[in-house]
């Protein structure tokens, strides 16, 4: 790949952690203060549901830096190794963890009744959206393994 695509890439996964984070900073407090005076028999969920959704960041952050480092390996010409693997594996991992941390939170919400049409159905999107990843970091991780091995064992024949 040319040294703009590299940039691009890393520009964008740089763009939205910036937009990611700031969300979570100055957002998501004054959209949950604002529910919680909107709809005051949910007003105790302010916080836990804030805290939840503050968890549910950390394997995004932890995804996001993963694919920092596969962008950096495949820059360095190393996209055939075992320094390849790895990233995918933890993006897979990270977007396993969102999908049940969004489940949970689903079904304790639906179990209050405090579950909102609206949210249900973002909530879902995620838990898809991560579903999606997860399998796509599983396959690319499998198919990437086969690729060493036949490589691996091309070395050997030679």
């Amino acid at each position: 790949m040319q040294l703009r695509t590299f940039t691009f890439l890393k520009s964008a996964v740089s763009i939205i952690g910036i937009v990611t984070l700031s969300l979570c900073i100055f957002v998501l407090p004054s959209l949950a203060g604002y529910t919680a005076s909107m709809y005051p028999e949910f007003a105790f969920l302010k916080y836990p549901v804030l805290i939840g959704l503050y968890f549910s960041v950390v394997p995004f952050f932890f995804a996001l830096y993963q694919s920092y480092n596969l962008l950096n390996v495949i820059k360095n010409k190393k996209a055939f190794s075992e320094l390849a693997v790895m990233p995918l594996r933890n993006i897979m991992i990270c977007a396993i963890t969102i999908t049940a941390l969004y489940t949970i939170g689903i079904i304790i919400l639906a179990f209050l009744n405090a579950l909102h049409p609206g949210i249900a159905i973002i909530g879902i999107a995620i838990i898809f959206a991560s579903l999606i990843i997860a399998i796509f970091s599983a396959v690319l991780q499998q198919l990437l393994r086969s690729v060493i091995i036949l490589i691996s064992e091309n070395e050997l024949t030679i």
